[in-house]
Formats: C-alpha cells, structure tokens, sequence
C-alpha cells in the first residue's frame, strides 16, 4: 500500500455518511470548549482514564463516575475506578486527584493561550498522566483541530501503508515527526488535524469514538 492509497480511500471515505459523523463529532468538540471548566475537566479525566486503555471503556467509566470527577476523595475514586473494570485505577484516580487541584491552572491556560501547541506543552509538563498523546487527545476533544493524536492505531496504518515505520519508542521527536507527516495527508485531503484522527480511527478499526 502507498499513500496514494490513503488519500484515495480518505477522499472516498469524506463522500460518505462517515463524513457526517465526524462532523458532528466536530461540533460536539467546538461546543464543549464553551461550556463550564468542569465540564472540560471530565473530558481531560476521560483522556487521563482512555491512556493505554480502551477508549470505549473508559468513555463509560466517564459517563458513570461523571461530577465524581470532581469532588470524590482519591481512596474513593480508586474503589470506583476498581468497581467499574479499569485497568489502572489507583495511577489513574492519583493523576485525576492531581490534576484537579490545578484546575485553576487549567482554566487560565486555556483562556489565555491561543496556540493549541503552545497549551499541550503546557499540559504535558504541568498534568501527571498526560503525554503528547493524552494532551492532544484531551484538546481535539474541546476543539482545538491543529493537533495529532498518534496512538498505536495510527500508527498501524502509517505502517500499513509504507508512510512510516512503527516506532519502538514514541519519544517527543518522533511524536513531532510523525505529526508533521498525518499535517501534510491533513492538508492534502482539505482536513485538520484533529479531523483527519476520526477518519484514521474509522479506517483502523470501523468505529468513531471520540
């Protein structure tokens, strides 16, 4: 397979239905920038919950424990992370507890930052958790599209389709390399980012989460 491939089966896949189920999943993103920051910290949780986990479980897990997020005690949240089939509960409720308490933080990092970039280093340096994946995701989530989210799905693909090997480590550079190349497929095929991740997850593995 080549990347001539890729962007054909792209260009076929923005043709279809797919194409409005991302749209919508856009929306759902842009929309949630908007609301409350506690509403935003859930989303930041889910990213720090779906870490080397299935996005689909820890979205239920999210949905269940929901403003738990917020306000249960680190004993607590491990008990209920544990009951509801993480993987990870006690690292996972330690980085959430973490994280909540620089909520303030957060909140000012997203009001007066512009460079969606310029917020993920912020994140990865300041969020126990959260690497250039996790930060990416969390911030495709609330509507910022002019990043990658590289998880190993992505990279399957990239593999599959000779654009790039599968790295044995993903450091930061690699991260960045890789990100400028899913840039170029981006703007070849007339998406961001952030887009091009949910047409990618649906050709890897035919579901669109989030």
């Amino acid at each position: 397979m080549t990347l001539e491939q890729l962007l054909n089966e792209l260009r076929r896949l923005i043709e279809t239905d797919i194409k409005r189920l991302v749209d919508e999943k856009i929306r759902s993103f842009i929309q949630l920038r908007s609301k409350d920051i506690t509403e935003i910290f859930k989303e930041l949780c889910f990213c720090i919950l779906a870490a080397g986990y299935s996005a689909e479980k820890s979205l239920r897990i999210q949905e269940r424990i929901n403003d738990g997020f917020l306000k249960l005690p680190e004993k607590e949240l491990v008990e209920e992370l544990r009951r509801l089939g993480h993987r990870y509960p006690e690292t996972r409720a330690k980085y959430i507890v973490r994280a909540r308490r620089k909520l303030d933080q957060v909140k000012n990092v997203l009001d007066t930052l512009v460079d969606c970039k310029q917020i993920r280093e912020w994140l990865v340096e300041n969020i126990d958790g959260l690497g250039y994946k996790e930060a990416s995701h969390f911030l495709r989530n609330i509507g910022c599209l002019e990043v990658a989210i590289i998880d190993f799905h992505i990279l399957n693909l990239l593999e599959k389709y000779e654009i790039t090997e599968k790295p044995r480590t993903l450091t930061r550079k690699k991260y960045l390399e890789i990100e400028k190349t899913l840039e170029e497929i981006s703007r070849i095929v007339g998406l961001k980012p952030g887009e091009l991740d949910l047409y990618l997850w649906y050709m890897e593995t035919g579901k669109i989460v989030k």
